[in-house]
């Protein structure tokens, strides 16, 4: 894993700073559920920052459901918070997932990049890659300026990570009776959504049109919450970028419980009969020092976040009726479980298959068998410039003109209707929905884009042999 992400980190150099103040052009004041807002208006568009959209999970708080924040009078939203608590480098240096700064378990926060004026945008809230142990939504790759830009008011967030988010215990179980369990980053992303669905309008949102969507371990969550019964109707529109985890299946209860009252004896507490209070007692950085701690689980079948696994869900068609597109890069190894969601779900709504093959210019020379694993990021965002260390390594017009046209796909997607069986992609590319009648086609996305058989797609198992390329 760390191979694969100090990959992304080097696809998105600049990205691996440290979040803080900006400049204050303007403000804007907004009145939320949880308080009054003041944000600023950077680059031509309403941006909020560091905005809770949970109370700290700390204390009582530590494994379990978000609870909704409340503050008095107006809260200035300039500055990223604090990402959530993960390995950082002493040096300073980029941790593999590209990030370095202040970390905390006093975390659940989100950013909003929102157009300066108009109503009903649609919205799309973005879960980031990591392994599920690294990372934060304030990384400048994500910056949704663009997003803004062009209609859509770009919504990020930090999500709690490791075995804060992702553990179990019997004392844990007990306690919520039958409750949400387990899932905590599950639960950190729903009361992201819920926040975010009761306040699009304060923001000039609409909020019947969120589109939820995520990379690598962020599409993990996102597939997740495609088959939660309990995000049902929190969003109506998913795109799963890059995850090797659709085929995974879930960790029983049972068996995660077993796993953390183990940590919890090896943690110097008494196994199985240690109390929740016990757990919350123990300090947050010695907990995800732990091997088991410091990673988490995935996904745990806990009967009410997430009742199975997500392959089960399609396959017996209970997952939450929303529109897809889902997607793979041409050298990374992600097809298989791409290609079977995308057939399972053909035909309920429409579903949006693409497959990534490009490479930026300055980067050919490291990635010769095709795009790696978050290679599509600064695209998809539309910001190139965040990768370039130095002058010579530049985006090119080749580069800036496939951005223009990956970012405008995404953005047509946020604004489609539920039914679109085509999406413009900014006037230059007609991407049509998997059917029978069309082969299923997939986009192939290199700066002549076509659509192609999906069955006719290639991706290397473990990145060894060359993806399908039109790339000299």
């Amino acid at each position: 894993m760390k191979r694969s992400l100090g990959l992304a980190c080097a696809l998105i150099v600049t990205a691996c700073t440290t979040p803080g103040e900006v400049q204050r052009i303007d403000s804007d004041l907004v009145r939320t559920t949880s308080g009054s807002l003041r944000g600023s208006v950077d680059d031509g568009v309403r941006v909020y920052r560091g905005v809770p959209y949970a109370q700290p999970p700390v204390g009582e708080g530590r494994w379990a459901a978000p609870r909704t924040p409340r503050w008095e009078g107006v809260r200035d939203a300039f500055a990223f918070g604090p990402a959530c608590l993960q390995p950082i480098n002493a040096d300073g240096s980029p941790n593999f997932g590209g990030y370095h700064g202040p970390v905390s378990e006093d975390c659940l926060t989100l950013n909003i990049w929102a157009p300066k004026t108009g109503t009903k945008a649609p919205i799309m809230l973005w879960l980031f890659g990591g392994g599920g142990v690294v990372g934060a939504g304030s990384l400048p790759t994500y910056n949704g300026t663009a997003f803004a830009r062009d209609g859509v008011i770009l919504v990020t967030i930090n999500y709690r990570l490791g075995g804060l988010g992702g553990f179990a215990h019997p004392a844990l179980t007990r306690e919520k009776n039958g409750g949400p369990n387990a899932n905590y980053a599950l639960l950190d992303a729903i009361a992201a959504l819920r926040w975010v669905k009761e306040n699009a309008e304060a923001f000039g949102g609409d909020p019947r049109n969120i589109t939820l969507f995520g990379e690598s371990a962020g599409a993990t969550m996102t597939a997740n919450l495609v088959t939660s019964p309990i995000a049902k109707g929190l969003f109506s529109k998913a795109i799963i970028e890059s995850t090797g985890s659709l085929p995974t299946p879930a960790t029983p209860l049972a068996k995660a419980e077993a796993i953390g009252a183990k940590v919890a004896s090896d943690l110097g507490l008494p196994g199985a009969d240690a109390t929740s209070a016990q757990l919350r007692a123990l300090d947050a950085g010695r907990f995800l020092e732990h091997k088991i701690g410091g990673f988490g689980f995935r996904t745990i079948s806990d009967g009410v976040v997430q009742p199975g696994s997500i392959m089960d869900a399609f396959e017996k068609r209970a997952e939450n009726d929303v529109m897809l597109m889902l997607g793979t890069n041409s050298d990374e190894g992600r097809l298989a479980g791409t290609q079977r969601v995308a057939a399972l779900a053909e035909g309920r709504r429409p579903v949006f298959q693409y497959f990534f093959d490009y490479v930026p210019s300055a980067l050919r020379s490291e990635h010769p068998n095709g795009a790696p694993h978050a290679g599509e990021l600064p695209f998809v965002f539309d910001t190139l410039d965040s990768y370039a260390p130095t002058e010579d390594a530049r985006p090119t017009e080749e580069d800036r003109a496939v951005a223009r046209l990956v970012h405008s796909c995404w953005v047509a997607f946020a604004k489609a209707n539920l039914d679109a069986r085509e999406l413009d992609c900014g006037g230059t590319f007609r991407w049509l929905a998997r059917s029978a009648a069309n082969d299923h086609v997939a986009a192939l996305l290199k700066p002549v884009p076509e659509l192609v058989p999906a069955d006719t797609l290639r991706s290397p198992p473990n990145g060894a042999e060359p993806g399908k390329t039109s790339r000299p």
